[in-house]
């Protein structure tokens, strides 16, 4: 092969990500045949996982799917895991994956009246630390009887759409100007420079805020994660007695975390506290008047169709009338075919945003495939289970928060509460133990996991998401950001389960 020949695939290797990221990237392929063959497959796995939360803490410098695709299939060669394995997760998530494909479509076809909505409120609300406070507050809520996904693509929508707006008019161009592309500064105007700075610390703050409210109210009720649902079908606690199970821990939480927020937008740290800008707020003022000028009966008509389909889908979310991502395809078809969207290439815009997460997710099921056959998680769970029953509620839940943070937070909890409802059915621990136990596993597994994107989905969804580089909001700055949330919610979910449960 000649010499330009071998340059040229170099540089075609993960395209424009700097060469120190390639090098990295070759030298874990390299060393990790090496060390299963010097240390074995156990500290293998763990530097797996090492090197795909690399992959993920630097994801604006290459999106996470390449790079960490290589290293799942690396693994699977080496034998690691087997396809098979891969496969059963990825069917164990299903509803996870139904739901990336097509509730996150039809957020995308609602996103006029988001962005109507939203603009109203950030209008209106002029204090940041009541509109911070009130992005917490409704996320939480939604995600406590909705889904977190779900409420992190309104967000995700939601900052989108002011950024579009803003950025069109720092580059010069009119708010209807089409095929702009918000994604490069060059065109931005000497004087907009400090202002969209600024702009994108303000959405930083309020998307952050939000990410944790969907921790904070997923948390409370048997749907507001995917993990406790499974918890609550083993443990046979239908919706009410989880709420109330859950409740000595979940409430306490949910005030520390709205606290938190207040406290954090007053003292105007780690990224915090940051105000819209005079200029932001006059771009978003003249497009809402804009807006609301250029109304027309077909546009009322889309704003009413959009409303009626976004009542449809909480009431079918609440309800449970159906998996998640098919109440989502319902929303597709029904605002597609009531808005008059009939034609191909007007749909695929509307899946661009999560199908690569969906196939990241599914990479990352390949890892957590290589965690459950390598049993790497094992030593840690034999180790608490072998506690004093009096401490075993408090180690579980920090057991199960360390991981999470780790690895997929349902796959820890489905791992743990097998082992508990084992210990159960074999007469090593009693009803009322095991009830404390899996109350424990939910809160560490839903509560610390905030303290990195790998630890929650919608976190690894907010990161990965086409605003994420838009506002410079990446997986170190996302750790910082997350960290005063991380020990409020990680201490006192731990003292509401020492002293409660």
């Amino acid at each position: 092969m000649s010499e330009s020949t071998t340059q040229a695939l170099w540089q075609n290797f993960l395209g424009s990500s700097p060469t120190w990221y390639k090098q990295a990237i070759v030298g874990f392929l390299l060393i990790n045949p090496l060390l299963l063959i010097t240390v074995g497959p156990f500290v293998t796995g763990w530097v797996l996982i090492g090197e795909f939360i690399f992959t993920l803490a630097l994801a604006l410098r290459c999106y996470p799917l390449q790079p960490g695709g290589l290293l799942a299939i690396e693994a699977i060669v080496l034998g690691m895991a087997k396809p098979e394995t891969v496969y059963h997760e990825a069917v164990t998530n299903f509803e996870v994956i139904l739901l990336l494909m097509f509730m996150v479509a039809g957020i995308y076809f609602m996103k006029d009246l988001l962005l109507f909505v939203f603009t109203k409120i950030l209008l209106t609300v002029k204090s940041k630390k009541l509109l911070s406070l009130m992005f917490s507050l409704v996320a939480a809520v939604l995600s406590a009887f909705l889904d977190a996904l779900t409420v992190t693509a309104v967000l995700i929508s939601v900052g989108v759409g002011f950024y579009a707006v803003y950025h069109k008019v720092a580059s010069g161009k009119h708010h209807s100007a089409d095929g702009h592309d918000h994604g490069n500064d060059e065109s931005i105007a000497d004087t907009h420079h400090e202002d969209l700075e600024q702009f994108r610390a303000f959405l930083r703050s309020l998307l952050m805020h939000g990410a944790v409210g969907t921790a904070l109210g997923g948390v409370c009720t048997l749907v507001g994660e995917p993990q406790n649902l499974l918890i609550a079908t083993v443990a046979g606690w239908d919706f009410i007695q989880f709420f109330l199970l859950m409740a000595p821990v979940t409430m306490p939480v949910l005030v520390a975390g709205l606290l938190t927020c207040l406290l954090l937008e007053t003292l105007g740290v780690l990224g915090y506290g940051v105000e819209l800008p005079i200029k932001v707020r006059r771009v978003l003022e003249e497009y809402q008047e804009r807006e609301m000028a250029r109304a027309n009966p077909r546009s009322n008509a889309k704003l009413i169709i959009q409303a009626v389909v976004a009542l449809i889908l909480v009431v079918g979310l609440a309800l449970h009338l159906a998996a998640v991502g098919l109440i989502g395809l319902m929303v597709i078809v029904l605002l597609t075919a009531f808005n008059g969207i009939t034609e191909e290439h007007q749909l695929g815009h509307a899946f661009e945003e999560a199908l690569p997460f969906t196939a990241l997710l599914v990479v990352f099921f390949a890892i957590v495939a290589v965690i459950h056959e390598q049993h790497l998680f094992t030593p840690v769970i034999d180790r608490v289970l072998s506690m004093d029953a009096s401490v075993r509620p408090a180690m579980f839940f920090i057991a199960n928060g360390v991981l999470s943070m780790i690895s997929d937070n349902v796959f820890v909890a489905t791992v743990y509460i097998s082992e508990v409802k084992g210990a159960l059915d074999a007469g090593e621990i009693t009803r009322a133990e095991f009830d404390q136990l899996a109350i424990a596993i939910n809160t560490g597994t839903n509560l610390p996991s905030v303290a990195t994107p790998n630890g929650q989905a919608a976190f690894l969804f907010l990161l990965t998401s086409a605003v994420a580089p838009l506002i410079r909001l990446s997986y170190g700055r996302m750790v910082i950001m997350a960290l005063p949330y991380t020990f409020v919610l990680g201490g006192v979910g731990l003292a509401a389960v020492s002293l409660f449960i």
